[in-house]
């Protein structure tokens, strides 16, 4: 994938490695004697300093020139994809507007809640940020066996998928049904959204690469080979040994594969109609 050189998202809040910013030292109980020592009459600059002297300085871990080469990509990526949708917006006499993207380590807070880097990369709606541990991507290397750094911008490009099916509408639509079906009904929906988080992926890599021709020989399939690794049949399979359906909430690989090469080969938003009668193939 052609990447190096190109611009960087400047939509990028990065959490890698901070501190707490939290007062040390007894924490709750310095600023009780603070108070007490105010109402005895006490200087109110002697707190004050003391106050600051147990506050930590907040640090940043250093990191290796691996996690901040995948830390430019991924700004890189999202950059495409900004430039992706801002235009296919603006064809429609619309604007687009971008998420942020929040770079974190082991674990942080997010607008649905706390976040691990267990959960894996995910949408937010309600702060409309994606949210991604770098060592992820080491993951689906190895662990899911889907190198490349297309199968990277495909797991980015999923996610910002998300964001314009929260931005059109799709993503609520879906959440307001979850209360009037059943788990089996509901799950049902998930995956239909999740396909058509993977085709607007495709949709992304198309023109991404009419705009930027960011694409090498080998990208389309590392990306493909991404999107069979993580179905849920098979990661049922290697997890449990045997397969569940009605426990499926993002698709098959068949199907993960299919709407993501659709997306590609039509580069056309308005196909990826996955809620469709027997549309999830």
């Amino acid at each position: 994938m052609r990447w190096m050189g190109n611009r960087e998202s400047n939509n990028v809040e990065d959490r890698r490695g901070g501190g707490s910013g939290l007062i040390a030292g007894g924490g709750i109980g310095t600023i009780i004697i603070g108070l007490l020592y105010l109402l005895l009459g006490g200087d109110p600059a002697v707190v004050v300093n003391q106050v600051i002297q147990q506050v930590p300085q907040v640090s940043t871990k250093p990191t290796n020139e691996e996690d901040e080469k995948l830390a430019s990509f991924t700004k890189v990526v999202l950059a495409y994809t900004e430039d992706v949708w801002d235009s296919i917006y603006n064809e429609r006499g619309e604007i687009y507007e971008a998420p942020k993207l929040v770079l974190f380590t082991q674990q942080t807070q997010s607008g649905c809640g706390f976040a691990s880097d267990a959960s894996g990369p995910f949408y937010c709606p309600a702060d409309k940020k994606v949210y991604i541990d770098l060592s992820f991507f080491q993951e689906l290397s190895e662990r899911f066996n889907a190198p490349g750094e297309f199968a990277m911008a495909y797991v980015i490009a999923h996610e910002v998928g998300h964001h314009i099916q929260q931005l059109n509408g799709t993503a609520a639509a879906v959440q307001q049904m979850k209360s009037k079906l059943s788990e089996k009904e509901y799950n049902q929906l998930s995956v239909k959204l999740e396909l058509q988080a993977d085709f607007l992926a495709g949709v992304w890599a198309h023109h991404a690469n009419r705009l930027r021709n960011i694409l090498e020989q080998g990208d389309i399939e590392a990306a493909l080979n991404a999107a069979n690794a993580i179905g849920d049949d098979r990661l049922q399979q290697q997890q449990q040994g045997y397969i569940v359906p009605d426990a499926f909430t993002h698709g098959t690989s068949k199907q993960r594969m299919y709407w993501f090469k659709k997306g590609f080969e039509t580069g056309d938003p308005f196909q990826g109609n996955t809620f469709a009668q027997n549309q999830a193939e």
